[in-house]
């Protein structure tokens, strides 16, 4: 049975998605060797076809090459019908898993104009703040960001691991339409201060992992063998005593999806899109048939005692979401804008 997508409004300045979105990251990055680019680029029409027209990449995945190709696969495509979400402000220090963030406003703009020629676009629908950089007041990022959206180079603002206080200081500057964190049945901790002020501000909120890097959906199994190029080898919640204690939390989900009749993905994708109508994750996924999966979630119903006994679920996973938790919205906290002391020096705000 054919599932109909519904759209959202995604934040208050004007921009439409649909409610389930499409990450792109793993069809070239991140999770083992590239996948071919054919059946890449008949996934991404197949989702765009199928009513999933939110499609999120970043210049960082590849880098740069799931940018390229996503512009490939829209050769053809009806331009006003996708929108395009793209990031920038992170790139990985010589190879290392450690990141490089810039914010300052010729890098802004640099890698702008170098995204917009790789998607092969005129203008970007959605632009997000991949990483914070905590050197650069975030009014001076923003103000370059606002320019760009003048000039008709991007038409809405997002920002990602940003904290409550730094989306408040942006959304000053020129209003965000979208906040990107990890949400997910074993990640939650944006609840206490990130959603809340998301609505206060009317800003739409995009879940990323929303099924924990593939956990959530296939298990602990296809994770015990990773190849040295996934980097989910690095992420504590797969390691060690975490890993065994978080099977666990699969093990609920499976128990739950089988007295519902659906499958551990269709479920915890329904939990996030339960969260309310200003939200629309962007599971990824390399597969017609798991992309067919989520897609079901969307018919899936919760009642309240199943939402609480999935809430509960987050109390048993143990381990850090990532690795690289210093580059996360707990430190994402900015200089002040002191007019006086904004200095450029070499591309870089002292």
């Amino acid at each position: 049975m054919a599932v109909t997508v519904e759209r959202i409004k995604l934040g208050s300045q004007g921009l439409e998605v649909s409610k389930q979105g499409l990450g792109c990251m793993g069809m070239s990055f991140g999770y083992g060797v590239p996948k071919p680019e054919p059946e890449m680029i008949s996934l991404i029409h197949h989702a765009i076809n199928s009513g999933v027209t939110f499609l999120d990449t970043s210049d960082i995945y590849g880098p740069h090459t799931n940018e390229v190709l996503l512009g490939k696969a829209l050769k053809g495509v009806v331009r006003e019908k996708v929108q395009i979400a793209t990031k920038f402000g992170a790139t990985y220090k010589d190879g290392k898993f450690e990141l490089e963030v810039r914010g300052d406003p010729a890098y802004v703009r640099a890698s702008c104009e170098a995204s917009l020629k790789r998607l092969d676009i005129d203008c970007i629908d959605l632009y997000y703040v991949h990483r914070i950089d905590t050197r650069v007041p975030i009014e001076v990022t923003m103000g370059e960001l606002k320019k760009l959206v003048e000039e008709g180079k991007i038409k809405y603002v997002g920002l990602s691991e940003a904290s409550a206080s730094t989306i408040r200081r942006a959304n000053a500057v020129h209003p965000i339409t979208a906040v990107q964190n990890e949400w997910s049945l074993w990640t939650r901790d944006v609840e206490e201060e990130i959603v809340p002020t998301c609505r206060e501000l009317g800003i739409g909120i995009v879940p990323y992992s929303p099924l924990g890097r593939g956990f959530l959906s296939s298990g602990p199994k296809p994770l015990e063998n990773l190849s040295e190029n996934d980097f989910r080898k690095k992420f504590p919640r797969f390691q060690g005593e975490n890993f065994e204690t978080n099977k666990l939390v699969y093990e609920r989900i499976c128990e739950m999806g089988t007295k519902k009749g659906c499958t551990p993905s269709q479920l915890a994708l329904a939990w996030v899109q339960y969260q309310g109508a200003d939200v629309s994750p962007i599971p990824g996924t390399t597969k017609i048939d798991n992309f067919n999966e989520n897609l079901g979630s969307l018919s899936v119903t919760l009642t309240p005692r199943e939402m609480a006994e999935l809430n509960s679920l987050a109390d048993m996973v143990k381990g850090n979401r990532s690795p690289l938790m210093e580059n996360t919205f707990y430190n994402s906290e900015t200089p002040p804008l002191l007019l006086e002391r904004g200095i450029e020096i070499g591309g870089q705000w002292h």
